[in-house]
């Protein structure tokens, strides 16, 4: 389905930016985590939001969240894997696919180094979905860098379907099935010939096709090729438009403060312009 506005992220600046939206009468897609697993969420008490002080951080989701909703923005829980920038944007979560005709990026800090080989072999053995990819690797050697809390049920999959898999964290999950074997570690390299070939794990190199490595979020310019980043953070100009046309950002991702108030100010304003931006065009 086609939306007008597409929105990464649930948080303060999303949901902001889809009421914004919203009251311009543009069809609005909110994608991200469910609330209960935001930040602010486990915050005891907010005390610097205009208007509303000694609020726990679950009471203003909870609010954001319904006031969006009865917007009419539609949200949708779950993890962009992959997006591309042609016609509007063409956005991958989980095994659906959805396009807007404008994106704001409004995902938080999402802080994550990559590891040397991991963009170099970025589809060509490295992916960062168990679900799209896993039957790709039926019957071959896999390795799963489980950096999210739902990695192990994705490790548990891969094995359901064939693949022979290997758990790479600090400890066992529970939840790990017994037929997928663990490795304590982290993964430190990937690497290979035309398609990966090895994994290195704790200084030992193992021999894989396929390396998952599933984190919580993606960072947006891994998403986006091409977008502008300064300073670690989402470049923006006061429209919260970034380099690439149609596409915005607000909240966390565009840098300090990182706060609530920030976060939904920006979320208007890049509602705001993004709606103008769909109007022109």
């Amino acid at each position: 389905m086609r939306y007008d506005i597409v929105v990464l992220g649930s948080g303060p600046a999303g949901l902001s930016a889809a009421v914004a939206a919203r009251g311009r009468n543009k069809s609005v897609l909110v994608v991200g985590n469910r609330w209960q697993d935001s930040p602010l969420a486990r915050a005891e008490c907010v005390d610097n939001y205009l208007g509303l002080p000694s609020m726990t951080g679950a009471e203003l989701m909870d609010r954001f969240t319904r006031h969006a909703e009865e917007s009419g923005a539609n949200l949708v829980t779950g993890k962009v894997i992959s997006l591309m920038a042609w016609e509007g944007f063409h956005l991958t979560v989980g095994s659906e696919l959805y396009e807007g005709s404008s994106l704001i990026l409004a995902p938080g800090v999402v802080r994550q180094a990559k590891y040397p080989g991991e963009m170099e072999y970025l589809g060509r053995g490295v992916s960062y979905c168990a679900t799209c990819d896993g039957m790709l690797y039926r019957g071959r050697e896999v390795v799963v860098w489980g950096l999210s809390p739902e990695a192990a049920g994705e490790a548990n999959f891969l094995s359901s379907i064939g693949c022979k898999v290997r758990f790479v964290s600090g400890r066992r999950p529970a939840e790990l099935s017994d037929a997928v074997g663990h490795l304590a570690g982290a993964v430190q390299a990937v690497g290979g010939g035309d398609t990966v070939e090895w994994v290195q794990v704790a200084g030992r190199r193992l021999p894989v096709q396929g390396v998952f490595i599933l984190r919580s979020a993606i960072a947006p310019d891994t998403l986006l090729p091409g977008l502008a980043i300064e300073d670690g953070f989402v470049k923006v100009d006061r429209r919260m438009a970034t380099n690439i046309e149609g596409a915005f950002a607000a909240g966390d991702v565009t840098g300090a403060p990182l706060q609530v108030a920030k976060a939904v100010g920006e979320g208007l304003i890049a509602g705001l312009s993004a709606a103008e931006y769909l109007d022109k065009h």
